[in-house]
């Protein structure tokens, strides 16, 4: 049984590589054998792209999120477009809009979004979005921006009734649930996921933030994805195993991945 961990900050996890490198150990002895690493900062994509390029279950995504609207650079535009031709680079993100953090300033934030919308479209890559108190702006942007090759709502945290409203508008996205789908008072989460169809789903551990009730008190770890994965399962009432082949499916779908895993 093998699980998809899409969303990571592997280079927040240590900033020792050698800890980064046990981390992914520890993760595929734990069943986790793919992750996709966010880059922290664009700045520092570059540096974690290399240190960790020869390890094949580690895929990129590569972006500037919210947090770094003030002063994304004025290279930012060729950091991607430059990134995303190097292997294993198979999204932009994250990317999106904060308006809890207050980063900048809205429209700030929407012009950086919308442009790295488009340059996924161009670029032929999924985005993965980042949404905090910004719901309804990204969901009339997406509406007519969305890329072809669809988006990623990563730690889902809006509720069942948002989550509708982006499918029955023909959207074609995905709703990554991390940690917090485990807590007892994430109700919008737990409706949400027995709203939406199964191959709609991806999770994700956003190490090293949102931790597994199960690991409460700790630093998230890509190797505690599988608890999440357990209570997906039995929200929904499926096998486990079956739960994690379609997560798996959805997962490789949207990032273009072929579904087997590369030899060692």
């Amino acid at each position: 049984m093998h699980f998809f961990d899409t969303h990571a900050h592997v280079g927040l996890l240590f900033e020792d590589p050698h800890k980064q490198y046990r981390a992914i150990k520890e993760a595929e002895l734990a069943g986790v054998t793919r992750i996709v690493s966010i880059n922290n900062s664009l700045h520092d994509f570059k540096q974690e792209y290399v240190l960790l390029k020869t390890k094949k279950g580690v895929f990129h995504a590569v972006g500037v999120s919210p947090a770094e609207v003030v002063a994304p650079g004025n290279d930012w535009r060729n950091i991607i477009e430059e990134s995303v031709k190097l292997p294993r680079v198979v999204a932009i993100g994250e990317t999106g809009l904060d308006y809890e953090k207050q980063y900048g300033d809205k429209r700030s934030q929407i012009e950086l979004f919308i442009a790295q919308l488009e340059m996924a479209q161009s670029l032929d890559k999924p985005v993965i979005i980042h949404n905090r108190g910004a719901g309804k702006d990204i969901f009339e942007i997406l509406r007519d921006r969305i890329p072809p090759k669809g988006a990623v709502f990563h730690c889902y945290s809006e509720n069942a009734r948002y989550a509708r409203q982006c499918l029955d508008a023909g959207l074609d996205v995905y709703f990554s649930f991390a940690g917090n789908l485990t807590y007892r008072n994430a109700q919008n989460l737990h409706e949400t996921v027995l709203n939406i169809p199964v191959d709609r789903m991806l999770i994700e551990t956003e190490s090293p933030f949102m931790v597994p009730a199960k690991y409460r008190g700790k630093r998230t770890m890509p190797a505690y994805l599988p608890a999440t994965a357990e209570f997906l399962a039995q929200m929904l009432q499926m096998n486990l195993e079956d739960l994690a082949k379609q997560l798996w499916s959805n997962s490789c779908k949207i990032f273009g991945i072929p579904e087997e895993e590369e030899s060692a």
